[in-house]
């Protein structure tokens, strides 16, 4: 069963609130630093301090650099671009789910900020998150979602302030143009509140570490295990000024029981052609879609046509409602209500002929991702079936050289992980 980490983000979300907020659950915090010690970067120290806000105990993470005054909180002089952050983690021979999880994120960064300034992401040059913090912050969550061997991480409807505030680039509507382009599409609101209550490096985790059946929403269905409290820099009046995370064991849903809600939306088509139809399903699929298909029906007034089906999160069927409009060209989008009991899964890879495949398990079969197969068949000649073949027995093998190890190591040695069907 997969361990899920659902933040709330009800004063919103930064890279230093969710830090604190998995230390707080019980990462350990020497273990952290010891990890992010292996990064090429020096001049920082991580320290974790006890705080209340609005009276609930949290822990704040603050991470000092060293200056031309001194040691202070907050960035170094430092102006990074994508390319040396994904350096800097790439050197740190970090597992394979922290630096997957870490590239991730700069990744997401760049993507936004060089929509909004008209540049490649390669190009962009990063100011406040380029800075020592903002790397700490960064690879340190995802070295604690990885203590705490978290598969599948959630989150809430995420509060964001209003107003200005002042940035590199002067002053900036709020929230900033960054964390806007970052949450399109995920469950956000306003709070009249003059702070920036999500910062980009806070959006930018959410949206490369999302994952799992119940994305955005409410806390999904799981046993609690730990909860933690991030605090942010600031004591509010209005609201307790923290994030909060539950890490817990996700409900497997039983077929006797309750199944994972889901909403099923529906369009009718006789007038897409093909190219256009398979356009739409790349688009939907894109936009968050849990599966799409194509069925072919026979239309009023005798007309061949299509129905497109549409398998989504109930928190995001507007959202992707409205992706269905534009990509079909439809004047309407219908729904319904209904449960799945998806079968959890693991993921991971295996090696064939020295070439990597993606693999797909469940309780009673692995199997390969088929484009691998034909670009791994294509490479060595061998024939798919026989690709096939040697990529199922390599990960029987796999498993079963973890299974003689299991509880060894704290941290996954392949980077395998739970997650459940799409």
């Amino acid at each position: 069963m997969a361990t899920v980490a659902w933040f709330h983000c009800f004063a919103g979300i930064a890279g230093d609130m969710a830090l604190g907020s998995l230390i707080d659950a019980g990462a350990p915090e020497g273990d952290i630093v010891d990890m992010l010690r292996r990064l090429p970067v020096d001049g920082w120290e991580l320290r974790c301090e006890p705080v209340l806000r609005g009276g609930i105990a949290c822990t704040r993470a603050i991470v000092e650099v060293d200056g031309a005054g001194g040691r202070t909180s907050g960035s170094a002089t430092v102006g990074r671009t994508q390319r040396d952050l994904a350096s800097a983690v790439l050197a740190a021979a970090f597992p394979a789910r922290v630096e997957r999880r870490a590239l991730g994120v700069f990744e997401a960064l760049a993507g936004a900020e060089g929509a909004l300034h008209g540049v490649a992401p390669a190009q962009v040059h990063f100011h406040e998150v380029g800075g020592h913090d903002a790397l700490i912050d960064v690879v340190g969550t995802v070295i604690a979602l990885e203590l705490l061997g978290v598969d599948e991480v959630a989150v809430s409807a995420v509060a964001l302030g209003t107003g200005t505030i002042d940035a590199s680039h002067g002053t900036l509507p709020n929230p900033p143009p960054a964390v806007l382009r970052l949450l399109e599409g995920v469950p956000s609101y306003g709070r009249p509140l003059h702070l920036e209550l999500t910062t980009p490096t806070g959006a930018a985790l959410v949206r490369s570490l999302v994952s799992g059946d119940s994305a955005f929403g409410p806390m999904p269905a799981m046993t609690v295990r730990a909860s933690g409290y991030g605090a942010g820099s600031a004591e509010l009046d209005a609201l307790p000024n923290c994030t909060q995370v539950v890490i817990g064991r996700a409900a497997e849903a039983a077929r006797t029981g309750s199944g994972q809600p889901v909403t099923v939306l529906e369009v009718n088509l006789d007038d897409a052609t093909g190219e256009q139809l398979a356009i739409a399903m790349a688009d939907i699929l894109d936009a968050g879609a849990l599966d799409a298909w194509i069925t072919p029906v026979l239309m009023k007034k005798g007309r061949p046509g299509h129905t497109v089906h549409v398998l989504c999160d109930p928190a995001r069927a507007d959202t992707l409602a409205g992706v269905v409009r534009r990509a079909t060209g439809s004047f309407g989008v219908r729904a319904t209500q209904g449960e799945r009991w998806p079968e959890r899964r693991l993921t991971g890879e295996v090696s064939v002929e020295g070439h990597t495949i993606r693999m797909k398990a469940g309780t009673t079969r692995a199997k390969a991702e088929p484009d691998d197969v034909a670009r791994v068949a294509a490479a060595t000649g061998l024939g798919a079936r026989e690709v096939t073949s040697r990529a199922e027995e390599a990960w029987r093998r796999q498993e079963q050289d973890e299974a003689t190890t299991a509880g060894t190591d704290r941290l996954p040695p392949r980077g395998a992980r739970r997650a459940a069907p799409r």
